[in-house]
């Protein structure tokens, strides 16, 4: 039985949507804690200033995680440059502000679901081969509450967000063998985010929504370096028998 990956300290840790937001927050505190970060996104220009602000060793790779040749070339370069893969965390956004449904375009819905899905699931696949040959990995997915809480405005979004836990539990089911270990993170609102803030600026209808949801969180508005530290956490040790698991950071703005 394998025993699963140990410190974080000296592991290979790619975050792809590590160029901004949450994704970056998270390869700040595995780079800091000692790991050998490689964060991925779409956009040269934010990757490049990303991963300026971090260690010497951490390296940024452009890949757009919604093409599967993309992504194949992302792997094969990081195996090259860090000989494994011990953490992937996929956090590649939302693309859509909520909406009603009937407001939505055929397209809106179709980029929703292209833009936010298809690079986690088409991320996990990519590594998991390696993790299964490595006999251990540890594998970190954002999704939102939005996939456990019905909301008006995010019916499409909450679709894509369900489908992203329920993939994940999957995963873990048939990755344990092999030591491989799937959680999803579902924060809410989470301040100090572009989609936060885009979220307070474009369009009534969203605005209204979450400044609602901010007025009940209680314990505090949720940000970046919250969910970071809890990616940290499920990397390492400490975390060794939990998998499977969709975990909720909202400063108490539902008990989802």
């Amino acid at each position: 039985m394998a025993t699963g990956i140990g410190e974080i300290a000296g592991q290979s840790v790619l975050v792809i949507g590590g160029t901004s937001g949450i994704g970056l927050a998270a390869a700040r505190a595995f780079d800091a804690a000692g790991a050998r970060v490689t964060i991925a996104g779409r956009s040269a220009e934010r990757g490049v200033a990303a991963c300026a602000g971090l260690g010497t060793d951490a390296v940024f790779r452009r890949c757009d995680a919604s093409e599967p040749a993309d992504l194949e070339l992302l792997v094969a370069d990081t195996l090259a440059a860090r000989g494994r893969i011990d953490t992937l965390m996929v956090s590649p956004g939302t693309t859509r502000l909520p909406e009603l449904l009937f407001r939505q375009s055929l397209e809106d819905i179709r980029t929703s679901l292209t833009r936010d899905l298809a690079p986690v699931l088409l991320a996990c696949r990519a590594v998991l081969p390696v993790m299964m040959a490595q006999g251990a990995g540890c594998i970190i997915n954002v999704a939102s509450d939005a996939g456990k809480i019905a909301t008006p405005g995010e019916s499409v979004i909450g679709a894509g967000m369900a489908a992203i836990i329920q993939f994940t539990r999957g995963l873990a089911i048939e990755g344990k063998r092999n030591g491989i270990r799937a959680n999803v993170i579902t924060p809410s609102l989470v301040e100090g985010t572009p989609l936060t803030d885009r979220l307070m600026v474009e369009g009534t209808f969203p605005a209204k929504l979450f400044a609602k949801a901010r007025q009940l969180a209680h314990l505090g508005p949720t940000t970046p370096e919250d969910l970071a530290a809890l990616a940290l956490f499920l990397a390492g040790p400490g975390a060794a028998r939990i998998t499977g698991q969709a975990i909720s950071v909202n400063g108490g703005i539902s008990a989802a």
